[in-house]
C-alpha cells in the first residue's frame, strides 16, 4: 500500500450476498472498488456476529486491492496475529474496545499491518491525539457500529478536527455509516479520504448484474469529488 489522499470506496462486504462472497468480491473490484471492507463482529462490543480469522482468510485470494478489517470486537489483542495471517493489509481496532490501545497499535504494526483505530459516535477526536504517529488509518463511526443499513450521524465537526490533528502525517480518515451520494461530499469535504459503503454500493446489483455496483460506485466517487455523473 502506498499513501494518498485521493478518494478511496471500499464496499463493505456485510451487504453482500453472503452465499457468493468470492465472486461478490470480484464483481465490486472489477465495477470500480478501491478497497474492500471487511466488518468483524463478536456479539460482544457489538450486537451482532459476522467473520471470523477463517472466513478471512477464505476471502483473501480473491481480494486483488487492499483487504481493509475493521475489528468491532473485544479484546483486540490476541487475535491481532490470526488476522495477520488471514492476509488483512489493513487491521482496525476500537479505541473503546480495550485499556491499552497504545500496545494493540504496536502489535498490529509489529504483525505487519497497516494500523486503524476506530471511534463510535460518542468518542471524540482527541481521544487519538496520543496515537497519531502509531496509526495509519483513522476510522470515524457514523452510526453506531453493529449493523448495516443505519441512517447517517452527522460527524463532520469530529473529522475536521483530526484532519487538524493528523497536519502532514500520512493517516487515512475513514468514514464507516451511512455514506451515500448525499453524506458523501459531507465528510470528504471535512477532511476523509476512505468510504466505506454497504448498501449503497450493493443495492440492486447481484453477480449476475454486477453493472449497477459499479454505477452505484460512480455515483459516490462522483458526489464525494464534487460533481454528479
Amino acid at each position: 500500500m502506498t499513501f494518498d489522499r485521493s478518494i478511496k470506496i471500499a464496499p463493505s462486504i456485510l451487504s453482500a450476498d453472503f452465499a457468493n462472497f468470492g465472486q461478490e468480491i470480484q464483481a465490486i473490484e472489477a465495477q470500480g472498488a478501491d478497497w474492500v471492507h471487511i466488518d468483524v463482529m463478536d456479539g460482544h462490543f457489538v450486537p451482532n456476529l459476522t467473520f471470523g480469522p477463517a472466513a478471512v482468510k477464505a476471502f483473501r485470494p480473491h481480494v486483488k486491492t487492499v483487504m481493509d478489517v475493521h475489528l468491532m470486537i473485544a479484546p483486540v489483542d490476541p487475535y491481532i496475529d490470526a488476522y495477520a495471517e488471514a492476509g488483512a493489509d489493513v487491521l482496525t481496532a476500537h479505541v473503546e474496545a480495550g485499556p491499552h490501545i497504545h500496545r494493540t497499535l504496536q502489535a498490529i504494526r509489529g504483525a505487519g499491518m497497516k494500523a486503524g483505530v476506530a471511534l463510535n459516535p460518542g468518542t471524540p477526536a482527541e481521544a487519538v491525539a496520543h496515537l497519531l504517529d502509531l496509526t495509519d488509518l483513522i476510522c470515524v463511526m457514523t452510526v453506531n457500529p453493529g449493523f448495516g443499513g443505519q441512517k447517517f450521524i452527522d460527524m463532520t465537526s469530529k473529522v475536521r478536527a483530526l484532519r487538524q490533528m493528523i497536519g502532514d502525517r500520512p493517516v487515512h480518515i475513514e468514514i464507516d455509516g451511512g455514506v451515500d451520494p448525499k453524506t458523501a461530499p459531507l465528510v470528504v469535504e471535512a477532511g476523509a479520504d476512505v468510504l466505506v459503503a454497504g448498501s449503497a454500493v450493493f443495492k440492486g446489483g447481484s453477480v449476475s448484474n454486477p453493472e449497477v455496483y459499479g454505477e452505484n460506485i460512480r455515483l459516490i466517487r462522483a458526489a464525494a469529488e464534487g460533481h454528479w455523473v
